[in-house]
């Protein structure tokens, strides 16, 4: 097998397994995440490539290889600036006989999503409140970490502020270890957001950043049109910053409403009731909820 043909077959590979698209000028990329595995296996890269076929195994180690896991605590930060000074006093006013929330973090890599998102609503949920925040990933490997929600300094080094590292985390050996409290409130679930969503029920708010990036228009249209029902009426959607529905066929764009929160577009369904932003904090306030976390 040509360098060219291996390319092609675990492009071929991952895009069958996961929708997600590996274009050519990757192929650097494919060779530095496989290389390891071959090496672990005494092959040269052509041949484990060509294993893969039958090795049912090997297979889910190159999804879990090379599906993107680029995360941080609290990334881009104006999200979770939304989320604490909107989102959340609009989602407690209009929840007061469940007092409950279900978030739904999709594509959550290592779970530093999830964890920053369940620190958030540790501080500003009313206390007799409960939530449930649903981690979803292709990779097993990541499921992994968020179940055991442990990180290394290097990785609690990008965008966790002082403060949370004491309040929520425990040392344990090399690595810091997430309290226990936010731990089983994070459930994990093993999805392919290009599949079938079979029992996950409905959100008060779905997670899904920088990921509609990977997939092609198709797959995308297809992904935000079978989460239109899974999010409550007057729930909400947030997308990356790089990530629009304005470029969705008609029907489908004119199912969902944007609307601006300081500079971050939430997406909502077309029929939700508007915000009341007369009584929250402006995501720039200093003095905002975020900004006591350091974050």
């Amino acid at each position: 097998m040509t360098a060219s043909a291996t390319f092609n077959s675990v492009s071929a590979l991952v895009r069958r397994e996961t929708s997600m698209i590996y274009d050519e000028g990757k192929e650097y990329l494919v060779e530095a995440r496989l290389a390891p595995l071959a090496a672990a296996k005494g092959l040269p890269l052509e041949s484990y490539v060509a294993r893969l076929g039958v090795d049912v195994v090997e297979r889910q180690k190159v999804i879990d290889a090379l599906t993107i896991n680029e995360t941080s605590w609290f990334r881009d930060h104006t999200p979770y600036q939304a989320f604490t000074d909107v989102i959340v006093p609009a989602l407690v006013e209009n929840r007061g006989l469940s007092r409950r929330l279900r978030i739904w973090s999709a594509a959550c890599s290592s779970g530093q999503e999830a964890y920053s998102i369940a620190m958030l609503l540790d501080q500003h949920l009313p206390g007799d409140w409960t939530y449930e925040i649903v981690a979803t990933d292709i990779s097993t490997q990541m499921l992994e970490r968020v179940k055991a929600g442990r990180y290394s300094q290097v990785e609690v080094n990008r965008g966790l502020p002082a403060t949370s590292l004491v309040r929520y985390f425990t040392r344990v050996g090399r690595e810091w270890e997430v309290a226990e409290r936010l731990r089983e409130r994070v459930t994990v679930r093993h999805l392919n957001l290009a599949a079938p969503y079979v029992g996950l029920g409905t959100f008060d708010m779905i997670w899904l950043r920088n990921v509609l990036i990977y997939f092609d228009a198709e797959t995308k249209q297809d992904i935000l049109r079978r989460m239109l029902p899974m999010l409550q009426l007057d729930g909400f959607l947030l997308l990356g910053s790089s990530e629009t529905t304005l470029d969705l066929p008609a029907d489908l764009s004119a199912a969902w409403r944007r609307d601006p929160v300081g500079r971050v577009q939430v997406h909502r369904r077309a029929s939700a009731p508007p915000l009341d932003l007369s009584s929250t904090t402006s995501p720039s306030s200093p003095s905002s909820p975020l900004a006591s976390t350091g974050a």
